[in-house]
């Protein structure tokens, strides 16, 4: 993962696989399993940062739909995949997947250039708090 940016409760990271273009994930940064160990601030904290992410990147993409993954079998730190799909095209009508034969990796300078990207639209969001 690159960090793209940090939120009060957590970081934006951009996701290496870049199969689903733009599939980003947030992770909280206190150290949390599950959703339920949020207390209702953290929770709502969380779920604004998510909000936004998701925002970022669907500004960008313009993806048919955005899915969300919470996952944890083996990083059992609460984190939440951020994944752009689009009708007709891998995934569309199921999970998305992880696949590690088929990931689509990418050179540094396009995975800066996408950071880039998200950076600008945060900034923008943030001064007009859209």
């Amino acid at each position: 993962m690159i960090k793209i940016a940090d939120f009060e409760a957590s970081t934006l990271y951009l996701n290496r696989d870049q199969t689903h273009e733009g599939r980003c994930i947030l992770a909280f940064k206190d150290h949390k399993r599950e959703v339920y160990e949020l207390t209702a601030i953290e929770r709502d904290l969380f779920m604004k940062e998510l909000s936004l992410s998701a925002k970022l990147i669907s500004d960008i993409y313009d993806p048919d739909k955005i899915n969300y993954g919470i996952f944890g079998d083996l990083v059992s730190h609460l984190h939440v995949h951020i994944v752009p799909k689009y009708v007709g095209e891998k995934n569309w009508g199921e999970a998305f997947t992880n696949n590690p034969k088929h990931k689509k990796k990418l050179h540094e300078f396009e995975y800066k250039e996408i950071i880039s990207q998200i950076n600008k639209k945060l900034i923008i969001e943030e001064e007009y708090h859209v």
